[in-house]
């Protein structure tokens, strides 16, 4: 049932209270997480020593890490080419062979925390991110090769910034890399965002590829810019979308990752009234709250 595959990533309800968001985790009956910041710091920058203590306070806790959100392969494939970017929770920009480096690192400390998963992503996104599409292979399936001896998986995840920035595109990349190491990240509201249907188009587009899901809510403005709001608020149909899951077997895990903080709130409040509206689309989706 979905609320018994629900976590959140810790840095969406406090985000420099790492141990405040686990408690809060813990409180709100969630079963795992997910890291991206901790206490200010990107997972990807940490020591052994702090993963190790980031690993006690979680196991203290009863939850356990199930993926690591990472910002590889968030840069530019060449610095010369216009591109796009977006948010990097406090990394530099960097080089592909410096991005590919980076991901030793972020296996080394995903194995380190117990978890399997690290989400990734398909560098900044090109003007014309087609003419660049065998680019783009070239360095996932070489993400992917070190995936496999390592005995992780990389999750592709559908960012907007990215050349694959809809689910029609990381369908297309994850199965042109086709390696058992890649998997789709499914966001809708990262869809939606975008401005495109989430449901059913996009999802078709992933669920054959599909390992994982991110739950999220956006709708467009008139103006043409882009809000994430409270799921069920927005764009995307969660009740069909989750009755679609349930239908087509998806047995993966769900993370909250709202990004949504209420007018003079905070994201707490905002990570709370997702979920609580969350729990109500499962059960008018027909699922067991």
């Amino acid at each position: 049932m979905v609320l018994d595959r629900l976590g959140i990533l810790t840095d969406e309800v406090y985000p420099d209270q790492f141990v405040k968001s686990l408690d809060w985790i813990v409180e709100q009956g969630l079963k795992h997480i997910e890291l991206r910041v901790v206490d200010g710091v990107n997972i990807a920058n940490m020591t052994d020593e702090q993963v190790d203590k980031v690993r006690a306070e979680v196991e203290a806790r009863g939850l356990s890490v199930t993926a690591v959100a990472s910002p590889v392969y968030k840069c530019a494939l060449d610095p010369n080419r216009p591109v796009a970017s977006g948010d990097v929770f406090g990394q530099a920009e960097e080089s592909v062979e410096a991005h590919h480096e980076k991901l030793e690192r972020v296996i080394a400390i995903t194995k380190r925390l117990g978890a399997k998963n690290i989400r990734i992503f398909s560098f900044w996104r090109e003007t014309e991110p087609e003419l660049h599409f065998e680019e783009i292979v070239k360095h996932l399936k070489k993400a992917a090769a070190i995936a496999e001896r390592e005995g992780v998986i990389l999750l592709q995840e559908n960012e907007p910034a990215c050349n694959g920035g809809f689910a029609e595109e990381i369908g297309k990349i994850v199965r042109a890399v086709d390696s058992p190491a890649m998997k789709a990240l499914w966001d809708p509201g990262n869809e939606a965002y975008g401005g495109r249907p989430a449901f059913p188009e996009g999802y078709g587009f992933v669920k054959d590829v599909l390992a994982h899901v991110h739950i999220k809510d956006a709708y467009v403005l008139p103006d043409g810019s882009s809000r994430c709001v409270p799921v069920g608020s927005g764009n995307v149909p969660f009740i069909a979308q989750l009755r679609a899951l349930q239908e087509d077997g998806y047995d993966g895990l769900f993370t909250i990752e709202t990004h949504y903080k209420p007018e003079g709130g905070t994201k707490e409040a905002g990570s709370r009234m997702t979920l609580d509206a969350l729990r109500v689309l499962v059960r008018e989706a027909g699922e067991r709250a």
